[in-house]
């Protein structure tokens, strides 16, 4: 076992707490990762407030990058030294879901109790999302991570591990977008941009930013909005509708919000589809009248990550990034230190941030 630093979460609602905790060496088809940055998304902070409940006391983070600096039995996908991605995809490969080209859904289950994480006295310590990458090293299964090159600033890579692929993958996977097709994103926060990009990147013709601020919308102009509706207004829909001609193929819903779920079916043209991004608390409920979606031909879908496959995403997500045509260090709001992110959580929580991400000196 190894000692590390990491953020604990030992009370929801609490502040995290800045502390020593053990992890073992990587096990069969494990791998070990020094970390060189983590991103905060809203789901870290949705689970360090209670709103899903889980174990504790857990280390959470999952959106992460950093060099491989040790590797179990059975390792095939990299080697030690390559610069890799970190996801909470962890995926079995042999499943129903992980078999049909689904592992974002994958049916094997992992007890997080049993991770690689322990508290600096040996006691039960919750590795969060498979990840627990609020910590200065992280061992994950083989099946999470993607080497990059290693010239790829590691700030900007971590955002691919959640963030990027979930909205561009929501728009690109889930939705099945295609050239020419109108799109409304509900939300111009990390992931909502990351919604409007994909949008852009496959051709879409309107995408319009539907947000509760001006500046929200002029940022999400500036990642390829067309146009931006205020969510404040009395029937944004109308507005969307009138800047697009007609209603949208798509809508994606990049923000937990009830009401965004309630008012996300009345943007849709006919034969269009609501994709469920966001994840409200746990019990939280939204309405709508099936028989105008039936009528209509309308749907409603999940997407979990984007429906993303890693090891095809995101080496084709950072050859966008390479190449100009994905904005990923745009995304960037603020660099913090792992001491600091109880304040990088406060600033995420204002909603004025696109992304906080913590690095680690080394």
């Amino acid at each position: 076992m190894q000692t590390i630093k990491a953020a604990v979460c030992h009370t929801f609602g609490e502040p995290l707490s800045i502390e020593d905790i053990q992890i073992s060496a990587p096990g069969l088809g494990e791998v070990e990762v020094t970390l060189d940055a983590v991103a905060i998304c809203h789901s870290d902070i949705s689970y360090a407030e209670g709103a899903w409940g889980g174990s504790l006391p857990a280390v959470y983070g999952h959106e992460a990058a950093g060099i491989v600096t040790a590797v179990g039995d059975g390792v095939s996908t990299v080697r030690q030294g390559d610069s890799v991605v970190v996801t909470l995809i962890r995926a079995c490969g042999t499943c129903p879901s992980c078999a049909g080209g689904k592992p974002t859904i994958c049916e094997t289950p992992y007890d997080g109790d049993q991770g690689p994480i322990k508290t600096a006295d040996g006691g039960k310590l919750h590795q969060a999302m498979a990840s627990g990458a609020f910590a200065e090293k992280v061992v994950v299964d083989q099946s999470q991570v993607v080497a990059i090159s290693p010239d790829m600033p590691k700030d900007a890579a971590s955002l691919v591990a959640c963030g990027v692929i979930t909205g561009v993958g929501a728009v690109v996977n889930a939705a099945g977008l295609r050239a020419g097709q109108d799109v409304v994103v509900i939300g111009a926060g990390g992931v909502g941009l990351n919604a409007i990009q994909g949008a852009r990147i496959a051709g879409a013709r309107r995408i319009v930013a539907v947000d509760m601020t001006e500046e929200k919308l002029e940022i999400a102009r500036s990642f390829g909005a067309t146009d931006g509706v205020l969510a404040t207004a009395k029937r944004p829909w109308r507005d969307a509708m009138k800047a697009m001609g007609r209603g949208a193929d798509a809508v994606i819903v990049t923000v937990g919000a009830i009401p965004a779920y309630d008012q996300a079916p009345l943007y849709l043209a006919r034969g269009g589809k609501v994709i469920m991004v966001g994840m409200p608390h746990s019990g939280a409920q939204s309405s709508y009248e099936p028989v105008i979606l039936s009528f209509t031909g309308q749907g409603m879908v999940g997407s979990k990550m984007g429906d993303v496959v890693i090891q095809r995403d995101i080496p084709w997500m950072v050859d966008l990034y390479d190449q100009g045509r994905l904005k990923l260090d745009e995304l960037i709001s603020n660099r913090w230190s792992l001491d600091q992110i109880n304040e990088a959580i406060a600033d995420t929580k204002t909603g004025s941030a696109k992304r906080n991400v913590i690095v680690f000196d080394r």
